[in-house]
């Protein structure tokens, strides 16, 4: 206490980002001030009112960092870095378990096609979404390659070709990888694409019916027929669509649900006046306030969203309103202001966000109980030691003993972890012995190695009691046996008139028997089914490299570091195989005379 009273008595009264640390010295919790010494010594001032996640937090405080800045503003920009990088345990942190689809347009070729992705970049392409679903980005994506004439190819360089593909001969794309298509004309066709994903549908129906016009006036019937039937596609579409607003604006609405100690944000996307979709933000466990959230949501999720809309609809005032409506400002190019309605359409699309927001967080909650269910009947009915919070699955593939592999998946509270799985290399076993592959996996995983990491609760192997006795055999090596439960699951012989998958326990002699409950065995088979497709999908990986190197190490002239550079420089064999002699020639560490060669060989 003495220390933490002697920094307090040295702190600047200037703005910077201030980390508070635990007596382990973990962060616990970051914030950003205006002025340091008065911020963080309020948290100490017994007269200043607290709320319940302020007296939690100071009762955990045993030391903090501070670190300056120049403006207010940039301790905003870091303050968000740092939670991000940090995530503190008191801190509302943005987690986002999957990667939301968005549509990507590259407009620095000359021909820009649209491409899924699912990370934006920093690269000068325009970024469409987040999608709710890959079948809805994929469904927007079939709706634009009907109605707009914009190539359908996934390469992003055009690949030149003797003669028009079909897309070009059912009149739906200007085919200028095999004809001179002059770029304004391709431009154009790209700025009705921009329209339609950034929702300007009026505009773009209206942009469509004058060209129509003006084509019918200039006699070109073909011109303005084409331009006739995109119209009636995009009417057919601006039907489908949900109308929010009359004033056609671009406008984010935020709605905030809570239960307990859990709480949800939805966003409703609304662009041009209409409702595009929607999207939900769950914190299973927060203590912050809904002022705090807010700011900590937009700093978070803005910083590298793929547009700012002109305006936000909050439930409450933020925190540093005025400092976050300059930063998102700035970030915009324009003003930006963020608004709480308290009547007329504005609060009637707030109160629609809020009762989404509500839905989501029951059967956010819902699930989880039914998960949280499922794993207490688990425990009970295999009369497991531990309650499996963490459960890590392993599966072997192979191909008459070549390339072998192995793989782990996680599962935490019911749920895939996938940055916690494990692809291994088979390295030791010899040809297709499964026992020996699946000792060494184990020794790798739970050797010193990986072993020093966290041990599951339950571990489950792929196959009947062979395999669980190896796995058995193993971890008693490891003097692990008793530190975690172990079970294999087999699957069903419908020859020997089994109707169910098996699952087995070390010592027991006969299957568990699960038919009293389906939905534990779903569960587990659902875990085992995403190890075998984890694996499979590796061992594919690993055939089609041993499958590349194999057809290149057979050119005369063609050494290791130089198929290493072709595969690096042209990503795959296919691609190699359509370059030419020049391109070949390009690549560092190759000749005009081994690209010839290379050319040769490969027809």
């Amino acid at each position: 206490m003495n220390n933490l009273k002697e920094k307090l008595s040295s702190l600047p009264s200037s703005p910077g980002v201030y980390l508070m640390k635990d007596a382990k010295g973990r962060i616990i919790y970051i914030g950003k001030a205006l002025d340091l010494k008065k911020r963080i010594t309020s948290y100490f001032t017994k007269a200043w009112k607290k709320d319940l996640k302020t007296s939690v937090l100071i009762e955990k405080i045993a030391g903090f960092d501070t670190i300056l800045t120049n403006t207010e503003k940039e301790a905003l920009i870091l303050e968000s870095n740092l939670i991000k990088r940090h995530s503190p345990r008191y801190n509302v942190v943005l987690k986002d378990d999957k990667r939301y689809p968005c549509l990507r347009l590259n407009i620095g070729s000359p021909y820009p096609n649209l491409t899924i992705a699912r990370k934006i970049e920093k690269d000068g392409a325009l970024y469409f979404g987040p999608f709710a679903s890959a079948h809805a980005v994929r469904e927007t994506l079939k709706v634009i390659h009907r109605t707009f004439k914009i190539r359908k190819c996934k390469s992003s360089t055009i690949k030149r070709r003797e003669r028009p593909c079909l897309n070009y001969q059912m009149g739906i794309c200007l085919a200028p990888c095999s004809r001179p298509i002059d770029q304004a004309e391709y431009a154009s066709v790209v700025d009705e694409v921009i329209m339609f994903l950034k929702g300007r549908m009026p505009e773009l129906v209206k942009t469509v019916r004058e060209r129509m016009d003006s084509a019918a006036v200039r006699k070109d019937f073909e011109a303005a027929a084409a331009h006739r039937d995109r119209l009636f596609a995009l009417k057919k579409t601006l039907e489908k669509q949900v109308a929010a607003t009359a004033d056609f604006k671009d406008r984010d609405v935020v709605g905030v649900a809570r239960h307990d100690s859990a709480a949800l944000i939805m966003v409703l996307f609304i662009r041009s006046g209409f409702l595009l979709g929607n999207r939900p933000f769950y914190f299973p466990k927060t203590v912050a306030s809904d002022s705090e959230m807010l700011c900590s949501f937009v700093k978070q999720y803005y910083e590298s969203a793929p547009f700012i809309p002109k305006e936000f609809l909050l439930p409450s005032v933020p925190e540093d309103h005025a400092l976050l409506e300059e930063w998102l400002g700035e970030m915009k190019g324009e003003k930006v202001f963020i608004l709480v309605p308290q009547r007329g359409e504005k609060a009637r699309m707030l109160e629609m966000a809020e009762q989404n927001a509500a839905r989501s967080l029951e059967e956010q909650i819902s699930a989880a109980q039914t998960q949280e269910g499922i794993l207490d009947r688990l425990h009970r009915l295999l009369s497991l030691e531990r309650r499996p919070e963490r459960i890590e699955c392993f599966d072997l593939s192979n191909m008459a003993g070549a390339e072998s592999v192995g793989a782990m998946v996680v599962f935490e509270k019911g749920k895939p972890a996938r940055q916690a799985y494990r692809k291994y290399r088979i390295k030791t076993a010899l040809g297709a012995d499964d026992y020996a592959m699946l000792a060494e996996v184990l020794a790798r995983r739970y050797g010193e190695g990986e072993g020093l990491q966290v041990l599951p609760d339950l571990l489950m192997v792929d196959g009947g009691k062979g395999q669980l006795n190896v796995a058995v055999t193993v971890l008693k090596s490891l003097h692990l046996c008793g530190s975690l439960d172990i079970v294999g699951i087999a699957k069903k012989d419908p020859r020997r008139g089994e109707t169910e998958d098996k699952v087995y326990k070390p010592g027991r002699k006969n299957p568990v028997n699960l038919k009293r409950d389906s939905e534990v065995l779903l569960f587990l088979q659902r875990i085992r089914d995403e190890a075998h497709r984890s694996v499979i999908t590796y061992h594919r990986k690993r055939r089609l490299m041993a499958c590349r190197r194999s057809v290149l190490k057979e050119i005369p002239g063609i050494g290791e570091k130089r198929r290493m550079c072709l595969l690096k420089h042209f990503g795959s064999l296919k691609r190699i195989k359509a370059a030419s002699v020049e391109e070949l020639a390009a690549v560092p560490g190759m000749t005009r005379r081994a690209a010839e060669a290379m050319v040769e060989a490969l027809k």
